[in-house]
């Protein structure tokens, strides 16, 4: 499995001369410079790594005189908790703050999660609710304001539609200006995909791991699509498990290490700076590189179908763990296409833009991509000729005790994954496909993972050490609950629930999405979101979980002892 780069601050980014990504670097004093990621003009690349330059985004200032400014946070402000000072913001544009500082008197920070090129976002305590949130901090910059409002239209149209949240889509709990900067106020989520795939080593998920992942996302991009709304950036990256807990399996034959399950499947998916209504202005590049429908590529104008093709890249990394089409440049890509999928039809390539028909030429009158005379290094050659089948990369990362699951997977997958957008199933198509026709869910499945403890049946509470004593993650999470009830302020950075703790704390991801690629119109007027009521939710939370313990404890009591049957995942 190829190793991956460290990940770096995301640059604009658009496509080059050549078809190869280029990086647009603001540099003060100096306006934009341009340098491609080829072998011309800059160093080297390793094709085979995941760079954070793969991913696009296009900010345009935006021209729209009826979007209403941001409103204050001023009835939200604690008075006994003071600001700090005020401090200029950096040469950038971004919020300057320390730890501990107060965000408004209502929250406190706690840490960063993360960075991108749109601003920050912080960890921070809500005194007001007494939990956990993560906070996006725009920066100061006009076009970044703009673009702001944009996806705080997206988001509102999303809360008015889900007001119950069942369509795992990330929540914006209310959003504020505060000194000049635009803040919207999320949820509180775990890691995403793509990070919790890197701090398990690339190991694949579970083929049943995979299937919940699977309809859950496609369930969220079924609701977006009815809301004439596209995606456009589906990626690993995107899609955030609710909690951070997880527990350790014991290494299997061959491995030294043991592999890091997730106790809950459940997922929702974030960003949606890059969202375009379909009826909107469409720009002419979108989705980060490895997830970038070949339509396209190829200039050929995109639609709904293109979120379907980057779900399709999604789950082949989830079950294979590591992405599929890894590479910088158009040629190349389509080439990797070629090698998976086969030959891309005639009347795909016809139709291809006039930019785009290099990529092709002529043998006995038909039409064929130009590779491999067109690559651009033998490098280049001997990365497409490594690539398998689909069917033989999915079957060579699972058990043969899920063949089954396998070949279900790779008939959606192939479906999905069609030249032809119009071809392709749609969302709802896909939920109706066999591979998500499973009577039990993962938890419940014998060679699946199990759910987080507060979904944990009572039969499996009887697999505790002791038929007294409470599961350590229930403990700890009632430790952790008692804490927060007794302290306003919370002490730190929340902590992952887990059976085995990691070696260092988790920089955890909240819903970062860097840069953006607006629509133009406005359809509904944006208006922050009313506080929450201030309610005791730590204290109930904690109230629910004594419950369900003292439930567990009595039918551990109950049951005749027994070993555990739960089995491991045979991975």
């Amino acid at each position: 499995m190829a190793s991956r780069r460290n990940r770096r601050p995301r640059d604009s980014q658009r496509e080059g001369r050549n078809g190869e990504d280029v990086r647009e670097h603001e540099i003060k004093g100096h306006g934009k410079r341009r340098s491609a990621l080829s072998a011309e003009g800059s160093p080297p690349v390793r094709k085979r790594q995941r760079t954070e330059d793969d991913d696009v985004r296009i900010v345009r200032e935006i021209r729209r005189p009826g979007v209403p400014p941001a409103t204050s946070i001023n009835s939200f402000v604690v008075p006994d908790r003071p600001s700090p000072p005020f401090r200029e913001d950096d040469s950038d544009g971004h919020y300057v703050f320390d730890l501990g500082d107060n965000l408004t008197g209502r929250y406190k920070i706690l840490s960063k999660m993360g960075e991108g090129t749109f601003g920050r976002v912080l960890e921070c305590w809500d005194r007001k609710c007494k939990e956990y949130v993560a906070i996006k901090i725009v920066r100061n910059v006009q076009k970044y304001r703009d673009a702001a409002m944009i996806e705080l239209e997206v988001l509102n149209t999303l809360q008015a539609n889900d007001p119950a949240h069942l369509n795992h889509c990330v929540h914006m709990r209310e959003w504020f200006e505060y000194r000049h900067h635009v803040c919207m106020v999320f949820e509180k989520l775990g890691l995403s995909l793509y990070d919790f795939l890197r701090k398990n080593s690339y190991k694949p998920f579970h083929v049943d791991m995979v299937r919940a992942f699977g309809r859950q996302l496609l369930k969220a991009t079924a609701f977006l699509h009815d809301l004439t709304l596209i995606h456009t950036d589906l990626k690993p990256e995107n899609i955030l498990l609710l909690s951070h807990d997880y527990d350790k399996t014991p290494p299997i034959s061959g491995s030294r290490v043991g592999r890091r399950v997730p106790r809950s499947s459940d997922i929702k998916v974030i960003d949606f700076g890059s969202a375009t209504f379909d009826a909107n202005y469409h720009s002419t590049i979108v989705s980060t590189r490895h997830y970038r429908a070949p339509e396209v590529i190829l200039g050929q104008g995109w639609t709904y179908p293109c979120d379907i093709w980057s779900i399709g890249c999604i789950l082949v990394e989830l079950a294979s763990g590591d992405a599929l089409f890894q590479t910088h440049e158009n040629m190349e890509h389509l080439a990797m296409m070629e090698a998976v999928l086969g030959p891309i039809p005639e009347h795909i390539i016809k139709d291809a833009s006039r930019t785009s028909s290099r990529y092709f030429t002529t043998s006995g009158g038909r039409y064929r991509l130009d590779w491999p005379g067109g690559a651009s290094s033998s490098r280049s050659v001997r990365a497409v000729e490594k690539m398998p089948s689909l069917n033989s990369l999915l079957r060579s990362n699972t058990d043969a005790s899920v063949r089954a699951d396998v070949r279900s997977l790779t008939d959606l997958l192939t479906r999905m994954l069609r030249y032809d957008p119009s071809q392709r199933l749609t969302a709802h198509a896909c939920l109706q496909h066999s591979f998500f026709e499973v009577s039990q869910p993962p938890s419940q499945r014998p060679s699946a993972m199990r759910d987080t403890p507060s979904a944990r049946s009572v039969s499996a509470a009887a697999d505790a050490p002791a038929p007294h004593a409470p599961a350590a993650p229930m403990a700890a999470q009632i430790a952790q609950l008692q804490s927060v009830v007794a302290d306003d302020d919370a002490p730190g950075p929340s902590q992952p629930v887990t059976s085995q703790v990691w070696a260092k704390p988790l920089q955890r991801e909240g819903p970062p999405d860097p840069e953006f690629a607006p629509p133009e119109a406005v359809q509904q007027p944006i208006t922050p979101h009313a506080a929450a009521e201030p309610a005791t939710l730590a204290a109930g939370a904690l109230a629910g979980a004594l419950t369900q313990l003292q439930e567990a404890q009595q039918a551990a009591a109950s049951a005749p002892a027994r070993q555990s049957t739960r089995a491991v995942v045979p991975h």
